[in-house]
């Protein structure tokens, strides 16, 4: 039987930089990962992810700019860049979208981030590969222009915070299931594996889809809201257009207009990045098939397949909508969108980051490392398992 003072039961981003921040302060801490290094099983995997400021909740704006700070020190520490800083444009959405980014533009302003809106012909003219149009509004508003928002190299920084945590002396174990999490009546938990057991003072859950399942399995006190299970399947479109790349292009968010028949097909607002050496990422947010994880088939829905690829048609001119990868990831959502962080006795659970979570991840991780630690309750207050709403509209990408 293994004894630490910390278990981190899902080595994915959120449980890898929890990990990370632990090992940093000296903490005896573990890791334990299901799968292997590098698999496509969650919702962790894939090169790139946008680092999306547009945000214009407090709670979030704070994450998100503590985020920043520490994707920087992983960078330093692991010698290696994280972040590309290719900026992000949001747009569309018709009335509602202006408003909507105006009250991002207003909340990233007052913190003393520079954001900055754009004309529709502009904002093409300085990126050929991507389409705009003139929001109703008629002044010019049009595009939001965020020049903090970056381009995250997610499976470098996945595996920058599993050598991170080693590098701080703590220990990372793949291929190794948690079977088990039991509360013991002396204080601590037991943690139980397909190979061992391992107690510790606190044990942290980050394993995504699989949390209601195994919080339900282990019997635990934990009053989780629902969490909704999706595959989600954007994909990358080939480049044919080089020419149109001009310098570096921007991560995107673009919503649709309820009153434009053009935009009838959209299933959501759409979120992408080009990922330089596979082309340009697209995808709807949170339109999957809700499934049990352990149950996929990978495989892409045809309907929807179709309409992203409509997307491309429409709005990515620098794309061939007919030459595309199919990704296959995971989403665990909240009804709101809104993150579960919290402690119950000697458990902490993070959870229900709901497709847009990556970007925040070492901020996140060290926010689960302050409850382990009894630290807090910090930024964790907002996201706390109490007082959450179960029912309500799902926010847009980047809201």
């Amino acid at each position: 039987m293994t004894q630490v003072q910390v278990v981190v039961v899902g080595g994915g981003v959120m449980g890898a930089a929890t990990a990370w921040s632990l090992a940093r302060r000296g903490t005896d801490v573990l890791l334990l990962e299901r799968f292997e290094p590098g698999h496509h099983e969650g919702a962790s995997h894939g090169a790139t992810r946008n680092f999306n400021t547009a945000y214009s909740s407090d709670h979030y704006l704070d994450l998100v700019l503590r985020a920043r700070d520490l994707w920087a020190e992983l960078a330093t520490e692991a010698a290696m860049p994280v972040l590309d800083p290719v900026g992000l444009v949001n747009h569309g959405g018709g009335l509602a979208g202006t408003a909507r980014w105006q009250a991002v533009r207003d909340a990233l302003v007052a913190r003393g981030e520079h954001a900055e809106w754009l004309a529709a012909d502009a904002a093409h003219e300085r990126w050929p590969a991507l389409r705009f149009r003139a929001a109703p509004v008629g002044d010019g508003r049009d595009v939001l222009w965020v020049p903090s928002g970056a381009r995250v190299r997610a499976a470098d920084a996945l595996a920058a915070m599993h050598d991170g945590v080693t590098r701080h002396g703590g220990a990372v174990r793949f291929s190794s299931r948690a079977r088990a999490v039991e509360p013991l009546p002396e204080g601590g938990v037991r943690v139980v594996t397909d190979s061992d057991e391992v107690t510790c003072a606190v044990v942290v859950l980050t394993v995504g889809a699989w949390t209601a399942g195994l919080v339900a399995s282990s019997g635990l006190d934990l009053p989780l809201p629902t969490l909704e299970v999706t595959q989600e399947q954007p994909a990358h479109f080939a480049v044919v257009r080089p020419d149109l790349l001009t310098g570096d292009l921007p991560g995107f968010n673009h919503a649709p207009d309820p009153d434009d028949p053009a935009d009838a097909y959209f299933r959501s607002d759409v979120y992408g990045m080009h990922t330089p050496g596979e082309g340009i990422k697209a995808g709807w947010h949170g339109t999957g098939a809700v499934l049990d994880p352990d149950e996929r088939t990978y495989a892409y829905e045809e309907r929807q397949m179709a309409d992203l690829r409509r997307y491309a048609a429409d709005w990515l001119p620098a794309a061939d909508p007919d030459r595309f990868e199919a990704i296959s990831c995971t989403y665990t959502s909240t009804a709101s969108t809104d993150f579960v962080l919290d402690r119950r006795g000697d458990v902490v659970v993070g959870a229900g980051f709901s497709g847009h979570g990556y970007k925040f991840a070492p901020a996140v991780g060290e926010v689960l490392a302050d409850l382990a630690l009894g630290v807090g309750p910090g930024p964790a207050a907002a996201f706390r398992l109490t007082g959450r709403a179960e029912a309500g509209a799902r926010r847009g990408y980047g809201t």
